[in-house]
Formats: C-alpha cells, sequence, structure tokens
C-alpha cells in the first residue's frame, strides 16, 4: 500500500499560498495567512471521518444528529508546525494539542527528539501531524516513528508545500500515512530547501531572520 498524497486545489488556497510565498509578506500577514491555510487544508483532512449517530433535540423536534466518532489531536512539529495549529484547531475546537521538538544532529544530521508531551487519549485518536514544509522528510518520518511507538494507528501527514523527494520519503517509512499538502513544489536544492517554496517557515513566522 502506498501513501495517498492529497494537493489542495482551491482558488482560495491557492490565493492565500501566493501571499505566503511572496517575501515581502511581514510576520504578522505570514503568520495569519499560513493559520488560515490550515483551517482551509482541514475540510480535506477530515473528508473521510468517520462519525456516530447521536440523539439529540432541537427547538422543533428529536432528531438523530451525528458527531465525530474518534477524538482528534493535533501535533505540531516544533517550531513552523505550530503556525498551523490554531487554523486547524478553529476548525475542530474538541482536538487536543500534542507536541513534538526535533533538532538535526550536527553530526549524523539526523533529527534528534528534544521534547515530546501528548495527551492520555492519543492511542485511539485520530491524529494530525503539521509540519509546514516536507522537504527531505526526515523530521516527519521520525515524528510519525515516535507516535507509532505510543501505539497510534490512524495518522495524518499535513503540510503547507511538498516536494517529491519528502513524498517518497514519508511513503518509503510509512506507506500507511496519508499526505496533504497545499502546494507540491519541484525539487530541493543543494541546502535542502524546496524550490521554489517559501524560504524557512519557522524563521518567517516568528521573525527570526
Amino acid at each position: 500500500m502506498m501513501s495517498k498524497v492529497t494537493v489542495l486545489n482551491h482558488p482560495l488556497i491557492d490565493h492565500k499560498m501566493s501571499q505566503v510565498r511572496d517575501k515581502h509578506t511581514n510576520t504578522k500577514a505570514f503568520r495569519e495567512t499560513v493559520s488560515e491555510i490550515g483551517a482551509l487544508i482541514t475540510y480535506e483532512i477530515t473528508r473521510d471521518f468517520k462519525t456516530t449517530p447521536k440523539t439529540i433535540e432541537t427547538p422543533m423536534a428529536v432528531m438523530t444528529a451525528h458527531e465525530l466518532e474518534k477524538p482528534v489531536v493535533i501535533v505540531p512539529i516544533l517550531r513552523a508546525g505550530l503556525g498551523m495549529v490554531d487554523g486547524i484547531h478553529n476548525i475542530i475546537p474538541n482536538a487536543k494539542i500534542g507536541h513534538i521538538g526535533l533538532y538535526r544532529d550536527e553530526e549524523t544530521l539526523e533529527p534528534k527528539a528534544y521534547y515530546q508531551k501528548f495527551p492520555k487519549s492519543i492511542t485511539n485518536s485520530v491524529v494530525l501531524v503539521v509540519d509546514p514544509m516536507l522537504a527531505t522528510g526526515g523530521s516527519a518520518s521520525y515524528a510519525i516513528d515516535i507516535l507509532k511507538k505510543q501505539g497510534v494507528l490512524d495518522i495524518r501527514y499535513v503540510g503547507l508545500v511538498g516536494c517529491p523527494e519528502g513524498i517518497q520519503r514519508l511513503q518509503k517509512d510509512h506507506p500507511d500515512v496519508s499526505i496533504y499538502l497545499a502546494a507540491l513544489d519541484e525539487k530541493l536544492d543543494e541546502n535542502g530547501y524546496i524550490v521554489p517554496g517559501l524560504g524557512d517557515c519557522g524563521d518567517r513566522l516568528f521573525g527570526t531572520k
């Protein structure tokens, strides 16, 4: 089985992606727009969520409504993943939020975890791994490894921009994890940045460069 890759093709998302790609977009506008794209992507992520019937009473009558069957946990990869969390959480306000902090080992160049914190319900939840840039795929793959060791079975990767190299890495390491992106770009450059991309998402979100 190969991971399903969904690249959102929507005029509003394309419009907002042009704003975050523009190097002249300031920190405030960049952060707000990234969050808005996160909210728009959420509709596609949740399209196949299962629901369960629930009897409720409207002002007019008793009826059978539907609510999400499984709880949802949003897990951003620090720090850039934080930029998309509010947008997703606004659409799924009952979702809980975990965190994974990663750094790159200077000798091996492999990701290492420096922080991880998850809600107790994560094992039985739908987990959205959030990281705006799917570049080499190393960080996302490592974060998913961590979640699988927690016993999580339903994991989806959510990002803004991906490239073929990152997709291939995730499909190879985690063929059971669906991938959702706002855009699919051409390639990685020699420094591991996505081209044309949008630069360093973390620096642009928090004004650190």
